[in-house]
C-alpha cells in the first residue's frame, strides 16, 4: 500500500492549481521555545488552505465520462472552496452541499467560483448525508474531502515540499487532524524518506475522533464536536486515514480552546497573518509538547493549515489569549463585605495588574468577586492562589471553568431572591433565523426561563445560557423535552461559578 501512496504522491496533480508554500522561521516563537521552530504556509494557497491540493488531484484524475456527470461534496469550508476552483480549473459541473448554518462570505466564495451550492441542514453531517443521496439520485460522482487515495496522496505533497525544503533533518512535524487526510499523507511520505522525524498529531480536546479511535483500536464516532476549531470538527475519522495513523502516526496531543487562540496570537506576531482555529492546531501541539517534554535545541515544523477566519471571530480570540499562554488567571474570591476589604484584597494580588473584576453586592457579610489577574506563567497563578488562601479568603480557580470563562465574566451579578427551582443549561443553537423560536415554541409555555445569556461570535453555532424554573415533579418531562429539541447542552446548575455569582 506504501509503495501505492509513494508513487501517488511524487505523481500528483496539485500544482496546475496550488503552489509550493514556503517554509518560515519564527523567530519570536523559537526564541521563546528555546527550538527551531518552522512554519509551512499552507495558509497561503490560492483559497487559503491546504485543501486545494488533495481536492484538485482527485479530480483530476477522474476519467471523461466521470467528468461529465459532474461532481459533488459536503463541506462547510476549505474543501468546499478546493473543489470548486479545482473543478472550475477543469470545467466540471461542481454542486457543494453546505450546512444551512454556514457564513454568507464561505457561500458566496464557492459561488464566485461557478459551483452551486445547495443548502442542507444544521451540520456538517447533516449536509453529508444530503449530499450522498442527491449524489445516487443525480449520479453524480463525490469527492470526500479525507477518505480517498488520491486526495491522501494530494496532501501528502506538503511533506515533500517540507523535506525539499529544510538542509536539516526535522526532528517533530506537528500537523492538525480532522478527518486525517492530511496526516495520512504526510506520514507516509515521512516515514519513508525521514524515518527518524516524529509525526505528531494534534486535536481540539472536544474534537478528537483520531485520537479516541487509535486509543479504542477502530473507528469511533463521536456523538458531538466541538465548534470553535470548525476546520476540524469531524465526528469520525476515515477508514483510509485511520488505518494509516495506526501504522505510521507516532503521538497525538489535544489543545483546548485557550491554547489554540494563544497559538493564533503566535503565528500572528511572528508573521502578521491571522490562521483560523484549525490553522493553528500545529503551533498549539508544538508548544504543549515542548512543556511536556522539556525540547530544547530541536528543529520543529508546524503545518499552518488555513487562514478562512471570519473577522469578527476575533474578538472572541483575543480575549481567550491571554488565557491560553498562562498569562492570565481566573479566580471567584469571597472576600469580607466591609469598607477597606477592596484594598486590602488588592494589596494581596500586589503589583500585578488586575484584567477583571466584577462584583455585586449580595449579602452584608460576604462579597463575590471575579477576578482575572495577570500572571507571567500557570506556577506564579498558583502563587497567587495560595497568597489568598493563606489570607484567610475563600477562593475557586476558574482557570478550566469554561461556563465561567465563556459566560459568567460578562453577567457578575445576577442574583435574584424571586427564582425558585432554577435549572441551568448551556445550549449550542444554530445562527439561523428560527432556532431560537423553536426553542421556546416546543417548551409550550410549561417553564419560565429565568436567566438568558447569549453572545454571537461568528460562529455556525451560537452559545447560550439559559435559566429555567423546573418544580421538582416535572424534572422527567423537562428531560424528554431536552432531549426532543436536537441541540447539544450541558446542565451547570451545580456549577460552582453559577452557585457563587448566578443562583
Amino acid at each position: 500500500m506504501s509503495d501505492f501512496y509513494l508513487e501517488a504522491i511524487e505523481h500528483a496533480r496539485v500544482y496546475d492549481v496550488a503552489k509550493e508554500t514556503p517554509l518560515e522561521l519564527a523567530p519570536k516563537l523559537s526564541a521563546r521555545l528555546h527550538n527551531e521552530v518552522l512554519l509551512k504556509r499552507e495558509d497561503l494557497q490560492p483559497v487559503f488552505s491546504f485543501k486545494l491540493r488533495g481536492a484538485y488531484n482527485k479530480i483530476a484524475h477522474l476519467s471523461e465520462a466521470e467528468r461529465q456527470r459532474g461532481i459533488i461534496c459536503a463541506s462547510a469550508g476549505n474543501h468546499a472552496q478546493g473543489v470548486a476552483l479545482a473543478s472550475h480549473r477543469l470545467g466540471i459541473q461542481a454542486t457543494i452541499v453546505m450546512p444551512t448554518t454556514t457564513p454568507d462570505i464561505k457561500v458566496r466564495a464557492v459561488e464566485r467560483m461557478g459551483a452551486r451550492v445547495l443548502l442542507a441542514g444544521d451540520s456538517y453531517s447533516d449536509a453529508s448525508a444530503f449530499a450522498d443521496r442527491h449524489c445516487r439520485e443525480h449520479q453524480l460522482v463525490f469527492i470526500h474531502p479525507y477518505d480517498d487515495p488520491l486526495v491522501i496522496a494530494g496532501q501528502g505533497t506538503i511533506a515533500e515540499e517540507l523535506l525539499r525544503q529544510t538542509p536539516q533533518d526535522l526532528d517533530a512535524v506537528f500537523v492538525p487532524i480532522g478527518g486525517g487526510g492530511l496526516i495520512a499523507g504526510m506520514a507516509i511520505w515521512l516515514k519513508h524518506h525521514a524515518p527518524n522525524t516524529r509525526i505528531i498529531g494534534v486535536e481540539p480536546m472536544d474534537s478528537a475522533a483520531m485520537h479516541d479511535s487509535l486509543q479504542a483500536g477502530h473507528r469511533i464516532e463521536l456523538k458531538q464536536v466541538g465548534i470553535f476549531a470548525d476546520g476540524v470538527a469531524v465526528k469520525k475519522v476515515g477508514k483510509h486515514t485511520f488505518e494509516i495513523a495506526q501504522r505510521l502516526v507516532d503521538d497525538i496531543i489535544l489543545v483546548d480552546t485557550d491554547e489554540i487562540c494563544a497559538a493564533i496570537k503566535d503565528i500572528y506576531e511572528d508573521n502578521r497573518s491571522i490562521v483560523e482555529p484549525a490553522g493553528a492546531l500545529g503551533v498549539a501541539g508544538m508548544k504543549k509538547y515542548v512543556r511536556r517534554s522539556g525540547a530544547r535545541g530541536e528543529v520543529l515544523a508546524a503545518i499552518n493549515s488555513g487562514a478562512n477566519m471570519n473577522f469578527d471571530r476575533l474578538r472572541h480570540v483575543s480575549e481567550r489569549t491571554e488565557m491560553g499562554e498562562g498569562r492570565e488567571a481566573l479566580f471567584a474570591v469571597t472576600i469580607p463585605e466591609r469598607p477597606g476589604s477592596f484594598l486590602e484584597f488588592c494589596r494581596i494580588i500586589g503589583p500585578r495588574n488586575i484584567t477583571e473584576f466584577n462584583y455585586r453586592l449580595s449579602s452584608r457579610r460576604h462579597a463575590h468577586v471575579f477576578v482575572g489577574v495577570g500572571v507571567s506563567d500557570p506556577e506564579e497563578a498558583m502563587d497567587v492562589e495560595q497568597a489568598m488562601l493563606a489570607a484567610g479568603l475563600k477562593v475557586i480557580s476558574l482557570q478550566d471553568n469554561e461556563l465561567a470563562k465563556l459566560h459568567i465574566r460578562h453577567m457578575v451579578g445576577g442574583h435574584s431572591s424571586l427564582v425558585h427551582d432554577e435549572l441551568l443549561f448551556r445550549f449550542e443553537f444554530p445562527e439561523k433565523p428560527g432556532a431560537l423560536l423553536q426553542f421556546l415554541t416546543r417548551a409550550q409555555g410549561r417553564w419560565n426561563i429565568s436567566l438568558f445569556h447569549y453572545r454571537n461570535h461568528a460562529a455556525a453555532f451560537g452559545r447560550v445560557l439559559a435559566g429555567i424554573e423546573v418544580p421538582p415533579n416535572e424534572r422527567d418531562a423537562f428531560r424528554d423535552y431536552l432531549d426532543g429539541l436536537g441541540y447539544p447542552y450541558v446542565e451547570e446548575t451545580d456549577n460552582p461559578a453559577y452557585r457563587l455569582f448566578l443562583k
